[in-house]
């Protein structure tokens, strides 16, 4: 594993831990945003790697985009674009890891933050959390997929309202959204975001794994007809796969599979 500037990377029994460290906000700088890019598509690749963490270091989860960045894309539309792509790319890999991605979120999530956490495949807060996409105050919108993923997690009416409000929301409020799936006590949130993490790829075979996931994100992006297309197509794989086989068998000679991710 690289060694990174914006990053602290830790594995542990198939679970890596990816802890975002720019001092002092976990600001979404454009190279950190290129580092985490390449991060993550190595932990794609990381045999290692079953389901990966994301949180930040210090009290931030992420405290948004690099503001100051902004400043020099003023009057120039190709850079603005250029910086709202780039932070669409990341959150665009984030949601299409082959492996679960569980952002436990330890401190404010605001703007960027909250559009890279609602990449992840499940989110866990810290009861001192906070949320929410204040891009609007700045005459603004959010543009690292804000407008579409907070549409997608909690219905259009619902993210009209938070996005032209610019509310921020507590853990609880959070939760009771749904936009997190779960609210602990900080000292709390590693040890149960690893719970989750293993809970997701435990006695599982990667190959599925990696299947289920990429039919659960197709269902946001088109039709049922497309989506249940992709369902068969990925079922129908599985059965040219060596773990298909030993866990259909194992089941029926009443015993645990033992998976070779094959």
């Amino acid at each position: 594993m690289n060694m990174y500037a914006f990053a602290k990377v830790k594995k542990d029994a198939g679970v890596t831990t990816v802890e975002i460290n720019h001092a002092p906000a976990n600001t979404l700088s454009s190279a950190c945003i290129h580092e985490l890019r390449a991060l993550f598509r190595e932990l794609d690749q990381d045999e290692e790697t079953k389901a990966i963490i994301l949180t930040g270091a210090g009290r931030f989860f992420v405290a948004g985009a690099d503001i100051k960045e902004f400043v020099s894309a003023f009057g120039d539309p190709e850079k603005a674009l250029a910086l709202a792509a780039a932070g669409q790319a990341l959150c665009n890999e984030v949601e299409n890891m082959q492996k679960p991605v569980i952002a436990a979120i330890n401190g404010p999530a605001l703007g960027g933050g909250l559009e890279l956490a609602l990449g992840c495949h499940y989110r866990i807060a810290a009861q001192n959390a906070i949320v929410g996409l204040p891009e609007l105050k700045l005459g603004l919108i959010p543009a690292f997929g804000g407008t579409q993923r907070l549409s997608k997690a909690v219905g259009t009416a619902l993210a009209t309202q938070l996005i032209l409000s610019s509310k921020q929301l507590t853990a609880e409020e959070a939760a009771s959204l749904n936009l997190v799936q779960a609210v602990v006590p900080l000292e709390e949130l590693l040890p149960t975001a690893t719970i989750v993490a293993q809970s997701l790829i435990e006695g599982k075979s990667m190959t599925s794994v990696t299947r289920a996931l990429a039919c659960i994100t197709h269902s946001g992006q088109g039709s049922l007809a497309e989506g249940l297309e992709k369902e068969r197509e990925k079922f129908a794989e599985l059965f040219a796969t060596a773990d298909a086989k030993e866990g259909i068998q194992a089941f029926i000679e009443k015993r645990q599979p033992q998976f070779t991710h094959s």
